[in-house]
C-alpha cells in the first residue's frame, strides 16, 4: 500500500497542500484586501493527526454516502443492506466522528461505517507541476465496502486552473451495481485565518428558500419548512451570530438550493464573508442541497502552529444530494446505476474589496483579478 504523503499546487498567488489520505485539503492559502496570504482552513501541519482519527472530516473526501444512514439499513431492489451502527441509532462512516444518512443527508460528521473514504489512501493517477498545476486522486471502492453494494471507481482532481481558481472534479462510476453514492467535500473555513478564533462574525447568505428540518436523531422528517421569518433565513446577507442561539448548539442544516441565479451550468448557491480581512467565499455549484454547519462539535483540538479550534472555529459548506423522505426505501438523488456516473459541481469564488475602482472593475470583467480567487468542487 502506497504511503501517505502532502502534494502541493502553487501557481503563485494560491498555494494549496493535499494529501492522498482522504484527499485532503491540509491548508489553503490566500490572500486578503491587503494582499496579505492566510491559511484559510482548519487542520494540521502533518499527516500523522488525520491518520489517527484527530481530524473531524478537516478537508476530507467523505463517502460513499455523506451523513447518516437510519438505523444503519437500507433496501435497494428488495435487498436489505446493513452498515456498521457506529452512531447509535445510525450509521456512520467513521467510528469516532461523523454520521452517515441516506435519510437525506442530514447530519454532519459523514457516511460509510468505521473506515470511510476520508481515512483511506487514495492512488496519485497524476500529479503535474505546470502554469495550471493539478492532481489526480483514484479510489476504487469494493462491492461490501462499509456495507454498500457494487464495486465503484472514484476520481478526484484538484487543478490551480489559473492564478486565481482552484478546481475540484469528483466522480464515481459504479461497476456492476445499483448503489447510493453522494460524495461530499468537507472542509473548515475560517476566511480571518485558521487561527483567528470562531466564526460567528462572518456573515453569510444562502440561495436557498427552505431547509430539510430533522427529528432528534437528525433523520429527515419528510417535511419542507420554508426559512422565512425563522433562524434558518440566510436569503438576505447576516452574521451567523445573529441567531444562532435559537438554533440550538448551532447550525447542521441542509438547504435546498432553489433560488440561486444560474451561471455556466451552476447555481449561486452561499456567500461567506470575513469582514475584517474582506476575503469573501461564493459558492456555486449544481447539486441539490448544500449543508451549512457552524463546526458545533470542534472542541479543544490543536491544530496547525499550535492553534487550538474551539467551537465554531469554521463554518463547513457543504454541496450534496439530500433525501426528502425519512424512510430508508427510496433514495432521492443518491442512487445510480452502472450506466450513469455522479457528478456534482461546486466553484468556490475568493473575492476581495479593494479602494481603487480599477481593481473592482477588472474583477468584474475578467473575472481573474488578484482580487478573485475562485475554486471549483465538482463531485
Amino acid at each position: 500500500m502506497a504511503d501517505a504523503k502532502l502534494f502541493e499546487l502553487n501557481n503563485g498567488t494560491m498555494q494549496v497542500t493535499v494529501s492522498n489520505f482522504g484527499c485532503t485539503i491540509t491548508s489553503l492559502f490566500v490572500p486578503d484586501k491587503d494582499g496579505k496570504l492566510a491559511d484559510v482552513v482548519l487542520g494540521f501541519d502533518t499527516i500523522e493527526p488525520y491518520q489517527k482519527g484527530a481530524a473531524p472530516y478537516f478537508g476530507c473526501i467523505v463517502g460513499r454516502v455523506a451523513n447518516r444512514i437510519k438505523d444503519g439499513k437500507f433496501t435497494l431492489d428488495g435487498v436489505e443492506y446493513a452498515l456498521p451502527v457506529n452512531k447509535p441509532p445510525n450509521s456512520l462512516h467513521d467510528f469516532d466522528f461523523g454520521s452517515v444518512c441516506l435519510e437525506f443527508i442530514g447530519r454532519k460528521m459523514k457516511i460509510g461505517g468505521h473506515k470511510g473514504f476520508d481515512k483511506v489512501i487514495w492512488e496519485v493517477a497524476e500529479y503535474k507541476q505546470s502554469d495550471t498545476p493539478s492532481i489526480t486522486f483514484k479510489y476504487h471502492s469494493r462491492d461490501g465496502e462499509e456495507g454498500y453494494p457494487g464495486d465503484v471507481s472514484f476520481t478526484a482532481t484538484y487543478t490551480l486552473t489559473s492564478k486565481t481558481t482552484m478546481r475540484l472534479d469528483m466522480e464515481g462510476v459504479p461497476e456492476n451495481k445499483p448503489t447510493p453514492i453522494s460524495l461530499a467535500q468537507h472542509t473548515y473555513w475560517n476566511l480571518a485565518g485558521h487561527n483567528s478564533g470562531n466564526v460567528l462574525d462572518h456573515t453569510i447568505q444562502i440561495w436557498a428558500n427552505h431547509i430539510t428540518p430533522v427529528d432528534q436523531n437528525t433523520i429527515p422528517t419528510g417535511e419542507i419548512l420554508p426559512v422565512k421569518n425563522t433562524p434558518f433565513d440566510f436569503t438576505a446577507e447576516n452574521k451567523i451570530r445573529s441567531r444562532i442561539n435559537e438554533v440550538g448548539i448551532g447550525y447542521d442544516h441542509n438547504y435546498m438550493l432553489d433560488c440561486g441565479e444560474e451561471k455556466s451550468g451552476l447555481k449561486r448557491a452561499a456567500k461567506l464573508k470575513d469582514p475584517v480581512s474582506s476575503r469573501t467565499l461564493d459558492l456555486w455549484t449544481n447539486a441539490p442541497g448544500m449543508q451549512f454547519y457552524t463546526a458545533n462539535y470542534v472542541n479543544g483540538i490543536v491544530g496547525k502552529g499550535g492553534a487550538v479550534y474551539e467551537k465554531h472555529a469554521a463554518a463547513c459548506l457543504e454541496t450534496q444530494g439530500f433525501r426528502m423522505l425519512s424512510t430508508n426505501q427510496t433514495f432521492l438523488l443518491l442512487l445510480f446505476d452502472r450506466v450513469r456516473s455522479t457528478c456534482i459541481a461546486c466553484c468556490l469564488n475568493f473575492q476581495l474589496s479593494r479602494v481603487a475602482l480599477c481593481f473592482e472593475v477588472n474583477l468584474v470583467q475578467l473575472f481573474v483579478s488578484f482580487d478573485h480567487i475562485s475554486i471549483y468542487f465538482v463531485h
